[in-house]
């Protein structure tokens, strides 16, 4: 079963994004390497919760995006098809994560796929 392993909260101004969420969860957030403009958000130690990121908003009305880890991309493209959802069309090879690409629902809620690589 795939289940969520990353999240996106998307931001009109990021930096103050970071700040609220550094203040009010106690968050330790940093940005990516080599000037992106992506915020890792590491959101604490332990078994329950995942980490995530926070990112320019993308589209009007964008909010937070849920990543879901897959077995293979690919079958995962195939699956979103089949199910009557849409895929962006572009996978990234993210250094050191893994095959990436952004999906819709049927109701147009946005959402990634992540292969990760072996091991991750």
């Amino acid at each position: 079963m795939s289940r969520p392993v990353h999240f996106e909260i998307t931001a009109d101004d990021p930096a103050r994004a970071v700040r609220f969420y550094e203040s009010a969860f106690g968050w330790k957030i940093h940005q990516m390497d080599g000037g992106i403009r992506y915020w890792l958000a590491d959101t604490g130690d332990g078994d329950r919760g995942i980490n995530g990121a926070i990112s320019d908003r993308q589209l009007p009305g964008q909010h937070t995006i849920n990543t879901i880890g897959v077995a293979s991309i690919d079958a995962a493209i195939d699956a979103v098809l089949k199910a009557g959802g849409t895929v962006t069309g572009k996978i990234d090879d993210i250094p050191n994560i893994g095959r990436f690409t952004y999906a819709f629902d049927t109701e147009g809620n946005a959402f990634g796929i992540l292969e990760p690589l072996p091991g991750m």
